[in-house]
């Protein structure tokens, strides 16, 4: 029997598509089961914009009004009339009447009276410009002359000088975002202050998390028992990357039992399983997925996790991902994130990177894409420059997917293309840190 299903493992994938290739047609399929509504799939909702940090923009926004609405002071100092400080300077101050001059316990930003030829008021950063004035001395250019109520201006300035006009910032009707933007919080900010209270946002896609296999358990484990924890980091990975996560009890290794799962989700925009997913006797969700739907890949030129099936069962894609810890991680980054984004209308940012001298060699075979896990290290010697950076790149491990602390305790992965035959120690090269940004 071990000799029967070892057969039947190599020929299961003696084909693997490559990973872009796999990653088009699921785009394609995810397309195709939301061209009804291709700008946004998954609808819209309108959300407070104190709430919307993380959310896709379902419309362009234009700005509502006009950022600052008012003329403002740029500067400590007093508004008046630029032409009065004609040739003003520190041996021959200009001499003017101070109105309304604070007395300490009022609204900084109360505007002052009209200012008319002669006469100035004290204002402060961000204060409205009085009427009558067209520009600010600043504090440090003039000597009040308290007992006379007047000022002493020793600089001349120019008419809009030191003045903030109406719409600096932004102007009324300016566009700001395009559909399709990611919100981050300085744009809330921005928002707000363009007159947004409330924001129309792409709806969140949702997602069920399914762990499949008859060793798992949630609790403490036996002999020949193993704690889930795929379903849990892919649940709340998805929920990082803006999804919806239901993370789901374990299902057996069971035909009508992954069967039921499955058909439970389809509600879902898209369902993902953890293990079960390659050709072994217990491995039966590429043969559920095709009963229900349609199998798009099985297998695919990727290390770690090659045995990952993806499918669409009644126009919801489903992705079954492998069971060891690391290839399941590694398939959903490459698979579900993007998934979701498309599921939104948009594309998935590409991976902060750094750049860093490998330590060690890393191999890989042609035709597969690998992905080596490293910690970064500050070294000696190095600069900021390209060809010397000062950080060095460790593989924590060169091999062994089912190995969590080799993904949970690295700072990032090297990606091997396929067409190269692995990466010498000593070369320069690009750190994915995959898991710093959604």
């Amino acid at each position: 029997m071990e000799g029967a299903d070892r057969e039947r493992t190599e020929a299961g994938f003696k084909v693997r598509t490559p990973v872009d290739e796999a990653r088009r047609i699921l785009e394609d399929a995810v397309a195709g089961v939301t061209e009804h509504d291709a700008d946004v799939p998954c609808g819209t909702e309108t959300v407070d914009v104190d709430r919307a940090d993380g959310r896709t923009l379902a419309a362009p926004v234009t700005s509502a009004r006009d950022v600052p609405h008012y003329r403002r002071a740029a500067m400590d100092g007093y508004a008046l009339r630029a032409a009065d400080t004609f040739g003003a300077s520190d041996r021959s101050p200009e001499v003017v009447r101070i109105v309304d001059a604070p007395d300490g316990n009022g609204d900084e930003h109360a505007v002052a009276g009209r200012i008319e030829p002669g006469t100035a008021a004290r204002v402060h950063t961000g204060s409205a410009l009085p009427d009558g004035a067209d520009a600010v001395v600043m504090i440090e250019h003039v000597t009040e002359l308290e007992s006379a109520g007047e000022l002493e201006v020793e600089d001349a300035v120019a008419e809009g000088e030191n003045v903030a006009p109406v719409g600096e910032d932004i102007e009324a009707g300016q566009p700001l975002y395009d559909a399709g933007h990611r919100l981050r919080p300085s744009d809330l900010g921005l928002l707000r202050s363009a007159g947004y209270g409330r924001v129309e946002v792409v709806e969140r896609p949702t997602v069920g998390v399914v762990p499949t296999g008859e060793e798992l358990v949630a609790g403490d484990p036996g002999p020949g028992e193993v704690i889930e924890t795929n379903g849990l980091t892919v649940s709340r990975l998805a929920q990082r990357w803006g999804a919806r996560a239901t993370y789901r009890d374990i299902v057996t290794d069971d035909h009508e039992s992954l069967r039921v799962a499955i058909q439970r989700d389809l509600t879902k925009d898209v369902i993902v399983t953890t293990g079960g997913s390659s050709v072994g006797q217990r491995d039966l969700l590429p043969e559920v997925i095709d009963d229900l739907g349609d199998v798009l890949v099985h297998g695919v030129g990727l290390k770690p996790g090659h045995p990952v099936c993806l499918g669409i069962v009644q126009d919801t894609p489903v992705l079954a991902l492998p069971g060891y810890p690391v290839a399941c991680i590694v398939n959903a980054v490459q698979f579900l994130r993007p998934t979701i984004r498309w599921l939104e209308g948009t594309t998935p940012d590409p991976h902060p990177t750094t750049r860093a001298t490998l330590e060690r060699k890393i191999p890989s075979e042609p035709g597969t894409r690998t992905f080596a896990r490293v910690r970064l290290e500050e070294r000696d010697g190095g600069d900021d420059d390209a060809d010397d950076p000062p950080s060095a790149a460790i593989p924590t491990r060169a091999s062994g997917s089912g190995v969590l602390s080799s993904v949970a305790l690295a700072d990032g992965w090297v990606v091997v293309d396929d067409d190269r035959e692995g990466i010498p120690a000593g070369e320069t090269v690009s750190v994915e840190l995959w898991e710093h940004n959604a």
